[in-house]
């Protein structure tokens, strides 16, 4: 699957670089914190993620103003501002749409829907709270803020130990460069601290779509308490707690969590994957278990090294291994039963 990239202009001449995926009834989705158009869609866990959810429909995400390929600007960070970018991002599309906002863009999205109630068909929230200042105290709040504005290199750090704590050490270490790469520190903590700031309580009992609130229980960044509050506030909401620790939706169970968002969405679910792989999947999980590294594997198999590392990545995703040893053990026994 391919992703196709766009830009529009908002009401204020805020320009705005979105992408599409896969075909069919829209599906936007409104990203969390720092995002990247196309960093986002190289890091093999994160693409996985789109493309699972793009299968049957068509998936509509964006940068927001100063991230990614959307340029800086001087207008400070707000809900109001928020709304006015998802407002120019869906302009072009021309009948009602599905709607999912993941961590900040939970809120963003269940105020969307408060006050757009005829542009949403479906509103799926996952990450999502009502009120940022319940997050966690205000001591942590200004610590981390702090962290980021005057270290944002060590900043991202932590807050990668926050948002995938159930990652492997390759995952977490390019997730922190991906989030360096995403803004600039002052950018960063602009949006964060807009996160704690973000209050929707008042306006989610005038949300209308169906609504599906799902949260994982172990969610170090955004309370079970907050995702209640969520599904409490607004009439008919179906809360689903699902088990982990990884605030980002492509950590963890990635794929329990597509399967929930696409039952409810009516799109087909699909089966949990089998533990085949490729041709070429299985070749590089051969070398693994020979002990060849990226660069090797790269070497022997004539492709660029982070062509190689990404199909290390995809093996390990698609077997639910966390480790190349894994990978290593499971080739070997597997060649071992054959031979027997």
């Amino acid at each position: 699957m391919r992703q196709r990239l766009g830009r529009v202009v908002s009401a204020d001449g805020t320009v705005l670089a979105y992408a599409t995926a896969g075909t069919g009834r829209p599906l936007v989705y409104v990203m969390g914190w720092l995002t990247h158009l196309e960093l986002g869609w190289e890091l093999p866990a994160e693409r996985a993620l789109y493309e699972s959810l793009a299968q049957g429909c068509r998936l509509v995400r964006y940068d927001r103003a100063g991230c990614g390929l959307s340029p800086a600007v001087d207008r400070p960070a707000s809900l109001t501002f928020e709304l006015e970018q998802l407002a120019a991002v869906t302009a072009p599309l021309d009948e009602p749409f599905d709607l999912m906002g993941t961590s900040m863009g939970a809120p963003v999205a269940a105020a969307w829907a408060a006050a757009h109630p005829d542009t949403v068909r479906r509103l799926v929230l996952y990450g999502g709270w009502a009120r940022g200042a319940e997050l966690s105290p205000p001591g942590v709040r200004d610590h981390v803020l702090g962290l980021v504005g005057a270290h944002w290199g060590l900043g991202s750090d932590v807050l990668t130990d926050i948002f995938a704590p159930d990652a492997d050490r390759s995952t977490r270490a390019e997730l922190a460069r991906y989030q360096r790469a995403c803004s600039s520190a002052g950018t960063a903590r602009a949006l964060l601290a807009l996160s704690y700031e973000l209050d929707v309580g008042g306006c989610l009992g005038r949300v209308r779509a169906p609504t599906l609130v799902v949260h994982r229980t172990g969610d170090r960044a955004a309370p079970v308490a907050q995702a209640e509050a969520l599904a409490r506030g607004i009439p008919g909401a179906e809360l689903t707690l699902l088990p982990g620790r990884s605030h980002l939706p492509y950590a963890g169970d990635r794929d329990e969590l597509v399967r929930v968002v696409r039952r409810f969405l009516g799109l087909p679910v699909p089966r949990r994957r089998a533990a085949g792989l490729t041709p070429r999947q299985r070749e590089v999980a051969e070398l693994v278990s020979q002990g060849r590294t990226n660069r090797e594997i790269a070497a022997r198999l004539g492709i660029d090294e982070r062509s190689a590392e990404g199909h290390v990545e995809r093996i390990r995703l698609r077997l639910g291994f966390r480790s190349r040893a894994q990978i290593a053990a499971w080739f070997s026994e597997r060649r071992d039963s054959a031979v027997g």
